[in-house]
């Protein structure tokens, strides 16, 4: 057994050694093309987003005490090593979310996406690049077909698009579809258009065809194509065979609601910090078991897909004392639990300080309790890592997948500037983290945004995708999280969760 110190501090640290090793990335697929620009998740307005003098220097001192990390100074828990970090190549923009298939890993990045080859973990390498902006990229992959969602506003559909106000009704957003039948040459296959964008999506998998749930917000009366109110997702159906058909068949509204404003969290005034609810901004699936976890702004949802077109809840839940924006959602392999998460401050500020505490810009464990159509979400606890980051460090609870470990609920997870965690909330009343990976802070002196946007286990080895400093791969040894290296896959989608037993274990 491997054990993980932890340092009672002010700031918290697991001081360790680390070693960033540089491959070179092989360009193969270009297309011409403009920058991109996103639409921020609003998160929490009162948290900072800049820098003051005072915390620059307080940042300085921690550096220099040994209480935070050097600037760009790898540590991490024994029980994890850094095995290879990728910078990145011909994609500039921002590094964003991941997916995987066979031996490869797709990573999204806001300039287009890039395919590395990882049968070898220890030296992943580059098959193609796409350039073909339209952040965030959020990237998904099923069969011969690879899903980008676009959720910044362009001039047209093309990859050779550049940025058109939303105010413009020939402005563009929405899905992008490729075909992977060459890997080393993805082709642009498909577009479909949809309302207020594409900030993430997520598949349901069908045989002959595969639906595409949208998630998209923000509305606003000058944009002709994101108009209030905005309280549901687009399904997209797309034949596997015939991709060029892909289209909308349903916007089911999942917060009724009278007036302009529909239903869902008002947020402020009524709820001051607390973002109001014009959308989803994740979604996670079991289909396995026709159920569904929505991250949606002010409110958590659980909800069927039996019918994959005509979602409907089941149910709806709030925290308006320590949530201020629900970003994304994991079920545990039993389907009795959820984690969603706070992005608190939008990903852009620094919350994983003393100041924020514990229990904002977390993670909330809930426990789904009844059954059928009177299951309810029941709140258990909040997870936050336990580790004080400097006040120039984007730090927030983002993107992370089960370890399948039978009789277990663990988790990795990706915090920006936090790093990577592994943690356990097989109590859900008492999670607690077993292992952790972090850099230094990109700056001492400015708030510059970076770190892990998402980590994923896959195959026996955790992969990263850092918004500033590439992909990179870990690997964790520890009795606890071993027994989930006989769990093979054939691919993961980490927002379709797949029943890892009965699907994978071989």
């Amino acid at each position: 057994m491997t054990s993980l110190r932890i340092t009672r501090t002010p700031r918290a640290r697991i001081r360790g050694l680390g070693v960033a090793t540089a491959a070179a990335g092989l360009l193969v697929s270009l297309l011409a093309a403009g920058p991109a620009t996103a639409t921020p998740d609003p998160g929490d307005s009162s948290a900072p987003g800049s820098v003051s003098a005072q915390q620059a220097a307080e940042a300085r001192s921690a550096i220099q005490s040994g209480e935070i990390p050097g600037v760009d100074e790898v540590v991490h828990s024994k029980n994890i090593e850094h095995l290879v970090n990728i910078p990145k190549d011909a994609l500039p923009g921002t590094n964003s979310d991941l997916a995987f298939q066979g031996k490869y890993a797709f990573a999204g990045n806001y300039d287009g996406f890039r395919i590395f080859d990882i049968s070898n973990p220890r030296a992943p390498r580059t098959v193609a690049q796409v350039l073909c902006p339209g952040s965030q990229n959020d990237i998904s992959v099923s069969g011969n077909l690879v899903f980008l969602s676009t959720d910044s506003s362009r001039s047209d559909n093309s990859c050779a698009s550049t940025t058109q106000p939303a105010t413009e009704k020939s402005s563009w957003e929405g899905m992008k579809i490729f075909d992977i039948s060459d890997i080393t040459n993805p082709r642009y296959v498909a577009a479909v258009e949809t309302s207020c964008g594409s900030h993430t999506h997520t598949l349901v998998p069908k045989r002959k065809d595969v639906y595409v749930y949208v998630s998209s917000y923000s509305p606003n009366a000058a944009f002709p194509d994101c108009q209030p109110p905005h309280d549901g997702i687009s399904v997209i159906k797309v034949p596997r065979k015939a991709p060029e058909k892909a289209a909308i068949v349903n916007f089911p509204v999942l917060f009724p609601g009278e007036g302009p404003d529909g239903g869902g969290n008002p947020g402020g005034p009524t709820n001051p910090g607390v973002s109001k609810t014009t959308g989803c901004h994740d979604i996670t699936v079991l289909p396995g078991k026709d159920l569904a976890a929505g991250a949606c702004m002010g409110d958590g949802i659980l909800f069927d897909i039996a019918d994959p077109e005509n979602p409907k809840v089941i149910d709806q839940v709030q925290d308006n004392v320590n949530f201020a924006f629900w970003h994304s959602a994991t079920f545990n392999q039993k389907a009795d639990k959820v984690v969603f998460t706070d992005e608190l401050g939008g990903g852009g500020a620094a919350t994983c300080n003393a100041v924020v505490g514990p229990n904002r810009g977390a993670d909330g464990i809930y426990d789904i309790v009844g059954k059928g159509k009177k299951r309810k979400l029941v709140f258990r606890s909040y997870f936050k890592i336990p580790r004080h980051q400097a006040d120039t460090e984007n730090c927030v609870a983002h993107n992370g997948s089960l370890i399948p470990v039978k009789g277990k609920d663990l988790m990795v997870q990706a915090w920006y500037q936090g790093g990577v965690s592994v943690w356990d909330f097989t109590d859900s009343a008492k999670p607690r983290e077993i292992a952790y990976f972090e850099r230094g802070p990109l700056s001492a002196t400015t708030m510059s945004t970076g770190g892990a946007w998402s980590a994923y286990y896959y195959n026996g080895y955790i992969y990263s995708n850092d918004i500033a400093k590439g992909f990179d791969v870990l690997k964790i040894s520890d009795r606890r999280t071993d027994p989930a290296k006989r769990i093979r896959m054939d691919g993961l989608n980490v927002q379709t969760q797949p029943d890892y037993f009965d699907d994978f274990d071989r």
